[in-house]
């Protein structure tokens, strides 16, 4: 059987504070995608979204990236790469111009698009994407696209992500430390978006939370945009963190027991069912968790107790969000949660109780080649970064004649990748 021939391949890196993962995505000529190579590993020097140590971030880019080229058989010059932390904000810039009742061309929709970036007022921060939405004619909305159309005025709603200038370049340096060129910076709740959501939900309103080990994002998604977002320094990790404290033992035996035993929803049977601090491979003469008994079990009740206690507080701070977006009452929807942490047994059920709206577990769509073990919401946004590599939407900053390389931030076209890595080892 012919091997597949792809005419092009998107890499990307998310970059979280859990793990790193890498994605590399063929298109055939056909237009096709298929997932040719993936992996992860441990996250290090990333907090909250934010570098923290050069170095060690730098390597877990480099790892993953490694292992994702492995699996693929081929190597990638330039990625595009997750950002979750960042101060991440978004707006919408509404600019309308005269056409006077005649047919709309070509040029008129660049002098709109361009009178819509002379809007963008970033007030010192980095614009990672503006993008326009949809059309209006004459204030109605819902116009994919207006040429050859008549109207008295033509208008357009611009989707703007900020970010902090300095958390996104430590980002930038990190990867092109890897030998790698950064092809964008892409919001992390837009490339979860492209992987969760349909698109029908973005059109007529949804919410999409982005769980993640230190940062919850918080996202609105209407009239085929994203309206509003909101970052919220609590993330899975918190929940580990708790166990760890309330029974005194260490991280991984807390995550552990957090994936294994941990749940969302109290059962009948969890004050009798023990669950075993230690796993296979632990030292069982270690010290007993703290209320264990003998045999250093723990009754799965109190995991669960510690477990809800902390998604109490989260889902709090979720509602807070929504309601402060306008995403309450019968101007709320559905909720779709993604992430690593949607991953928590019981959580939908859980999260519908305390927000009142419908909710649903988010993934990666169905790619041909995506492996079982990335189809998961933890990998969602890493596969919504392959997706929106291949989509790769229109920035109007791109537009008209003071072209910015706005997508394309790293350059060189692997040669510098290569430069970079004959430097460093010889």
């Amino acid at each position: 059987m012919a091997s597949t021939r792809f005419t092009r391949y998107f890499g990307a890196v998310n970059t979280g504070s859990f793990r790193v993962s890498a994605m590399i995505m063929g298109q055939t000529e056909d237009g096709e995608l298929q997932v040719i190579g993936s992996g992860h590993r441990a996250s290090n020097g990333i907090k909250r979204g934010y570098v923290t140590d050069m170095a060690a971030a730098t390597y877990a880019i480099r790892d993953a990236v490694e292992r994702a080229e492995k699996n693929a058989g081929t190597s990638v010059q330039s990625v595009w790469v997750g950002c979750a932390g960042a101060g991440l904000a978004s707006q919408v810039s509404k600019v309308e111009i005269d056409i006077g009742g005649r047919r709309i061309e070509e040029e008129d929709i660049e002098h709109l698009l361009i009178a819509a970036r002379d809007t963008i007022q970033p007030d010192g921060r980095m614009v990672l994407h503006a993008q326009p939405a949809h059309y209006t004619l004459d204030g109605a909305h819902g116009v994919a696209n207006p040429k050859g159309l008549h109207a008295e005025q033509l208008g357009v709603d611009v989707h703007v992500m900020l970010a902090d200038g300095a958390p996104v370049r430590n980002l930038i340096e990190a990867v092109q430390s890897a030998h790698l060129d950064v092809e964008a910076i892409v919001a992390a709740p837009l490339a979860a978006g492209y992987a969760c959501l349909s698109e029908e939900e973005r059109e007529l309103g949804v919410a999409m939370v982005e769980i993640g080990g230190e940062v919850t994002n918080v996202s609105v998604y209407a009239g085929g945009m994203l309206l509003g977002l909101k970052a919220l320094p609590f993330g899975s990790g918190d929940i580990t963190d708790a166990i760890a404290s309330a029974f005194g033992v260490r991280r991984f035996q807390a995550e552990r027991l957090k994936c294994v035993s941990g749940s969302a929803i109290a059962s009948p049977t969890d004050h009798r069912e023990m669950i075993p601090i230690n796993g296979p491979g632990d030292d069982e003469a270690g010290p007993l968790a703290r209320g264990a008994d003998d045999k250093n079990r723990i009754a799965r009740a109190e995991l669960v107790s510690i477990v809800t206690q902390q998604l109490s507080v989260l889902t709090d701070e979720i509602g807070r969000a929504l309601k402060g977006m306008g995403f309450t009452g019968m101007g709320g929807g559905q909720v779709v949660l993604t992430g690593g942490g949607a991953e928590l047994a019981g959580l939908a059920e859980f999260a519908q109780g305390a927000l009142g709206m419908p909710v649903r577990i988010g993934k990666s769509p169905a790619l041909t080649g995506l492996p079982e073990a990335h189809s998961t919401p933890g990998f969602a946004t890493l596969a919504g970064l392959c997706l929106y590599a291949a989509d790769d939407p229109i920035d109007i900053r791109n537009i008209g004649e003071s072209r910015m390389r706005t997508s394309r931030l790293g350059g060189g076209l692997g040669f510098s990748r290569l430069f970079r890595a004959l430097k460093e080892n010889f």
